[in-house]
């Protein structure tokens, strides 16, 4: 059984049909991700997964529930924790400020002492941090944080929306190591990118958004030697 299975959903803005009847699968331990032009709808269907848009139709199941429609603080509570696009971190509360709100839904405090540990193994740059304000950060170390962040919930999916946005090359390869690491240490991805070729080279299986629409899916990297593919997003 899929962790994740979306059927058939339909969303709008308004009068805008944004997701025309998309289904896709993420099973557990996987890196799916979602590529597509600006616009193609991908943040939309992430938004919809975690709760901040309800479908008009379709299901959202998530480890045999239904959760479509279900608030968003309650899907965190589910396992299901976003990074979203551009960031968004508090910029004027410190880094550990901003991670304590990643574990909002939680009250075992030794664990959660032991996620910090574990976010600041994992990103040493915030360690060194720590009581520095979020907003002094770097684009890199605000990705970081977001993404520490949404770990401190222990998510068993982690939605990435857009992680490369507005870095430099030599930090998006290191935000997608992070990325495998944070996945080989057991937590599912669903991976929304504009860098095509970056998302191609470390997910499993792949699906291509079009104005609303899934237009093709399947294995990564046979995506990435598709004809279609290369023309249309890896400039070849």
């Amino acid at each position: 059984m899929a962790m994740l299975e979306i059927k058939d959903i339909n969303v709008y803005y308004g009068a805008i049909h944004a997701i025309k009847g998309i289904s896709l699968e993420v099973n557990e331990g996987e890196i799916v991700t979602l590529i597509g032009a600006n616009g193609a709808g991908k943040s939309t269907t992430l938004r919809t997964i975690s709760g901040l848009l309800k479908p008009k139709t379709g299901e959202i199941n998530f480890m045999g529930q239904n959760i479509a429609g279900m608030p968003a603080h309650k899907i965190v509570k589910e396992g299901i924790s976003q990074v979203p696009e551009g960031r968004r971190i508090f910029a004027e509360m410190t880094v550990r400020e901003n991670l304590e709100l990643g574990a909002f839904i939680r009250n075992d405090t030794a664990e959660i002492e032991k996620d910090f540990n574990m976010v600041f193994e994992r990103f040493p740059r915030l360690k060194e941090r720590e009581f520095q304000l979020a907003g002094t950060l770097s684009g890199g170390e605000q990705q970081m944080l977001a993404m520490g962040r949404a770990l401190m919930s222990r998510p068993k999916l982690l939605l990435l929306d857009e992680p490369s946005m507005g870095l430099a090359p030599l930090l998006i390869r290191e935000i997608f190591s992070i990325i495998v690491d944070i996945n080989k240490t057991g937590t599912t991805v669903l991976l929304v990118e504009q860098n095509a070729n970056m998302a191609l080279s470390i997910a499993n299986r792949a699906y291509v958004l079009e104005t609303g629409r899934i237009t093709l899916s399947g294995n990564a990297k046979e995506l990435a030697a598709s004809e279609e593919v290369r023309k249309a997003y890896l400039g070849g």
